[in-house]
């Protein structure tokens, strides 16, 4: 089982800390879903990740084309992941099930230090997952670099 890592942004934008997890998560050899909840936001999502990082490229395409189960790196708002992911990365309040945790290698949680209803799913999220006996880690980037500040 893996374990669910929460990422609480107050520093750098989602896009930002979503293009350097994808690019660890690459390295690793893993394949990535990005699920999200709104499509427009996700389309923005793959604008971003085109032109970041500016000194590599991140494969990645929307969830909707006939190659979804190639893709390294998928952006979808489905619960699916057809690419066969070992990582999943929630974006925005998605959705994340206990038994999800089971069959991948890492889950992250990415939700917005400033955006109150934000933080208050991401505790939901926690408070659900860490009931269901999921493994979880919460991270802060408050001090200027990523700390992990609590663990359950």
């Amino acid at each position: 089982m893996g374990a669910v890592f929460f990422y609480h942004l107050t520093r750098q934008p989602l896009e930002v800390t979503l293009g350097m997890l994808l690019t660890k998560s690459l390295e690793r050899g893993w394949r990535v879903v990005v699920r999200g909840t709104d499509p427009a936001r996700l389309d923005w999502l793959d604008a971003k990740l085109w032109l970041e990082p500016e000194e590599g490229f991140l494969p990645h395409g929307l969830a909707g084309g006939k190659f979804d189960a190639e893709q390294p790196v998928l952006l979808t708002t489905a619960l699916e992941a057809p690419n066969a992911p070992s990582c999943l990365i929630a974006v925005d309040g998605a959705e994340i099930r206990p038994e999800e945790t089971e069959a991948l290698e890492r889950v992250c949680i990415l939700f917005d230090g400033g955006d109150g209803a934000a933080v208050q799913a991401a505790r939901g999220q926690w408070k659900a997952l860490t009931s269901a006996g999921c493994k979880a880690q919460y991270w802060s980037e408050e001090s200027g670099r990523w700390e992990k500040k609590a663990e359950a």
